[in-house]
């Protein structure tokens, strides 16, 4: 594949002036799962400097990556871990490596690397470093001494154990102009949605917002420097062009923390990316999904981004609750979160959403609160119900919190918290286990996952494949499952809280409501499938059709 990106320096570390030997590779190790594009920059960072760079996913087997490494050589072999959750899983991963005869330098970065570097060192002794916040700069100039046999402990932004003690260094400014940034490298195939190809892309890195339960803001704000930065939108488009026309790609997914879209100075950003896109011709051709807050979904620009392209957004609504909101620090309201729906349902966007029904601050009203609010903007059967319970993730300030009050349980690996009411504990109790064992919320095969994938789909095929009759027919089938669907599931939720809170009698069992969730999943697949059958010969004239314009 050519290589996508006009940008080969980094000068911020020196990069262009120090001695490096590139005789051996760098490993990096990672979820890959619908691309990473964390690793795809470090690796493009590390190839612009004439590095050779291999990655591989940490779903793939021990065995497998212990015989490429071996077979590599490596310099050193990375690691990206986001979320705790995970560090058991990598740390078994080191240890396999280690114990079979891998010697080179361990590193690892990410979100709880960077911001609990002494427990990730403590947790995972095979590491022979953390380096912390943005890692392009950091590692490049890792790799570089360590290529040399130079001495690498007194670089900016890693961590380090000396003897019993450990050392971090004083941090690295993050990286102030994205543009500078090569592209980054996809060693992954792209997302097939009815054979159109869909790829992750970033428009800016960072976020203003300082949600109580996210580590994402805290990543940014603990390092010096900016903490939002925009890439230039005709930057943005051109690498949009250049994935559109070299790999067929169709369906673009940002993978933003909030899009650009708060304050006078990113809507004016939004507006010029809006502009770029018709520009570059690719307004019409390709559509893009993006991922934003409630508070700022407004008629006019949303209009304008629909009409270039955008054909799905996820908002993080999290609570129907006042006091749920205002526990998570959301800083809006329950009005902004409706209205935001009822905005995209009128310009014919779909949405997707993340809910926790669950806080630390809950209480059974609270939770009949977020369901009839869960109700109100899907009961109409326009996506799936999809629900979850805060977590305190390392290094946020409710995870603080709870552990200031005494309600922080767990290991720094699975965190967790009781209810200010013990009967909300054994309520939750219950409501999980009903659900997973029913498949109803969580996991890819779960129903409501594959009620938004299906709406997902059907909104590909409208905006990118030609009108296909019965589409309106087909669509209310599917609405009317995610219509009973929901339904069920929130008057599970509502009925089984008064259980607890009330002594009411339970009339719901796992061993009832699985077969009714099975059925439905039967009976969506069923209708997807004919409807695909039926129209297949439209649907691949017009991904031939597009071979050919592209090809042209």
């Amino acid at each position: 594949m050519p290589e996508l990106s006009p940008f080969t320096v980094l000068n911020g570390a020196g990069g262009d002036r120090r001695q490096r030997d590139t005789s051996r590779p760098v490993v990096l190790v990672g979820f890959q799962r619908q691309g990473n594009l964390g690793l795809g920059y470090l690796a493009s960072t590390l190839r612009s400097h004439g590095y050779e760079v291999m990655v591989f996913d940490v779903e793939a087997s021990e065995d497998e990556i212990l015989e490429a490494v071996r077979a590599a050589d490596p310099l050193l072999v990375g690691f990206s871990l986001i979320f705790q959750f995970y560090i058991r899983r990598f740390g078994a991963l080191l240890r396999y490596l280690r114990e079979n005869g891998v010697t080179c330098h361990f590193t690892m970065g990410g979100h709880f690397p960077s911001l609990n570097y002494r427990d990730t060192l403590q947790l995972v002794p095979e590491l022979d470093s953390v380096v912390r916040f943005e890692g392009e700069l950091t590692l490049l100039e890792l790799v570089d001494l360590l290529s040399t046999q130079s001495d690498w402990r007194p670089i900016q932004g890693i961590a380090y154990r000396q003897g019993t003690e450990v050392i971090a260094t004083p941090l690295r400014p993050l990286v102030a102009d994205l543009d500078l940034l090569p592209y980054p490298d996809r060693d992954y195939p792209p997302v097939a949605v009815l054979g159109r190809n869909a790829m992750p892309l970033l428009a800016s890195r960072g976020c203003a917002r300082t949600c109580s339960f996210c580590s994402i803001h805290m990543f940014y704000r603990t390092a010096p420097g900016k903490i939002v930065r925009t890439r230039k939108p005709a930057q943005v488009v051109r690498e949009m062009r250049a994935l559109h026309e070299e790999r067929g790609v169709t369906i673009f997914l940002f993978q933003d923390d909030d899009f650009p879209l708060f304050g006078p100075v990113w809507h004016r950003w939004a507006g010029e990316f809006v502009g770029e896109l018709h520009q570059s011709g690719l307004a019409g051709r390709v559509i893009w999904k993006m991922n934003c807050r409630a508070d700022v979904v407004e008629p006019a620009m949303f209009a304008a981004m629909r009409d270039a392209g955008l054909y799905l957004v996820y908002m993080g609504l999290e609570s129907g609750s006042e006091e749920g909101l205002k526990t998570l620090h959301k800083q809006t309201t329950v009005e902004q979160n409706i209205r935001a729906v009822e905005t995209l349902k009128q310009l014919g966007l779909m949405f997707e959403f993340g809910f926790m029904l669950f806080d630390p601050s809950s209480t059974f009203e609270s939770v009949r609160e977020n369901a009839r609010f869960l109700r109100t903007i899907v009961g109409d059967g326009s996506a799936g119900a999809v629900f979850c319970r805060m977590l305190p993730y390392d290094g946020t300030p409710i995870k603080d919190e709870l552990a200031r009050t005494g309600r922080l349980l767990g290991d720094v690996c699975n965190p967790t918290y009781n209810f200010l009411d013990p009967r909300m504990d054994a309520f939750y109790d219950e409501l999980t286990r009903i659900v997973d064992v029913t498949g109803w919320v969580h996991g890819y095969q779960a129903l409501s996952p594959q009620l938004n994938w299906i709406w997902n789909e059907v909104a590909i095929i409208e905006r990118l494949f030609p009108q296909l009759s019965g589409m309106e027919a087909y669509k209310r089938k599917v609405r009317e499952i995610t219509r009973a669907s929901n339904e069920l599931l929130l008057r599970v939720v509502e009925d089984l809280s008064f259980v607890f809170s009330d002594g009411a009698a339970n009339l719901w069992s796992a061993g009832e409501l699985e077969p009714k969730c099975r059925r439905w999943v039967e009976d969506l697949v069923r209708e997807r499938n004919e409807f695909i059958f039926e129209h297949q010969e439209a649907l691949l004239g017009a991904l031939e059709t597009n071979a050919q314009t592209a090809c042209a």
